[in-house]
């Protein structure tokens, strides 16, 4: 039987190429969809994330829910953007207005600009020490001690990550994550994901992001809350302001390059924005 509930899209986020940036499924017409089944889902397309959007609650308002292979998350960047170009490109959402994104976290105002979509996090950056330091990063990561820059922070617009700034491009090439290690080191923080980057720039960054999924360790070719938490914390440490902008290019290394724009902004709260592009790739229906 064909439902349109059944029915998806995929999508490559943070890209204007095919088969570059991060791949998203986004089911439309998610409403009569169970949570059982929209784990089963998100578990049988084993992409990094599946969004679910539910029936518009007011004008260009929708509620959605993201799920990766093994959970439900409350945010994540690149099915943020890759969810509201598609709205936009099927004429569900007006382009000239905020769109709102109801997502666990919170709501994620979503505004266009060309062919670019931006979102602002529902939460300013919160900043904490990492369980990793230098040493400890340096041996999980299979590198010297020389090539981590610093001791590790964790900071988080919704989602936490271990931030670990390396000294270069080499460095960040031959980072190899030990499951062993990850399991002795990252594991007991209870957040399992690390954010890589390099400076390249006053305003230009390289990342490379890890996490585990299902017991596995994986690597994400683009990862939008990632950045925001770095753009959050590089604000915060970096910029007399408390203000900036970075270009972060990611997924180099598995040969999908991605590219996330960040903005900092904001006196007496800071508002921070992820921007990026999407393409449409494909189409399909679940049989039940």
């Amino acid at each position: 039987m064909d439902t349109a509930g059944d029915r998806y899209y995929l999508l490559d986020v943070f890209t204007d190429t095919p088969f570059a940036g991060n791949p998203l499924a986004v089911f439309t017409q998610a409403s009569g969809i169970s949570d059982e089944r929209m784990q089963a889902i998100a578990t049988e397309l084993n992409l990094s994330e599946t969004v679910f959007v539910g029936t518009q609650t007011a004008d260009n308002c929708f509620p959605i829910r993201i799920f990766t292979p093994g959970t439900e998350l409350p945010f994540a960047g690149h099915p943020t953007i890759g969810t509201a170009h598609l709205l936009a490109s099927l004429g569900l959402a007006e382009r000239q207005s905020p769109l709102v994104l109801q997502a666990g976290v919170g709501d994620l105002e979503v505004r266009f600009d060309d062919d670019m979509a931006r979102f602002t996090t529902a939460r300013p950056v919160a900043v904490q020490p990492s369980s990793l330091n230098s040493a400890t990063a340096a041996e999980l990561l299979g590198l010297s001690a020389s090539q981590v820059v610093d001791d590790p922070q964790i900071a988080s617009c919704g989602l936490a990550y271990h931030l670990v700034e390396l000294s270069s491009f080499d460095a960040l090439a031959q980072a190899r994550p030990s499951a062993a290690l990850w399991s002795r080191y990252v594991s007991p923080s209870g957040i399992e994901q690390i954010y890589l980057h390099v400076r390249t720039g006053d305003e230009t960054r390289r990342s490379r992001m890890f996490s585990t999924e299902i017991g596995n360790l994986r690597e994400d070719p683009a990862t939008g809350s990632a950045a925001s938490a770095l753009a959050g914390f590089l604000a915060t440490r970096e910029t007399r302001s408390g203000r900036g902008y970075w270009q972060i290019d990611q997924g180099v290394e598995m040969g999908r390059p991605s590219r996330i724009h960040a903005w900092v902004e904001g006196d007496d709260a800071m508002a921070i924005r992820i921007g990026g592009q999407a393409v449409m790739v494909g189409e399909g229906k679940l049989y039940r």
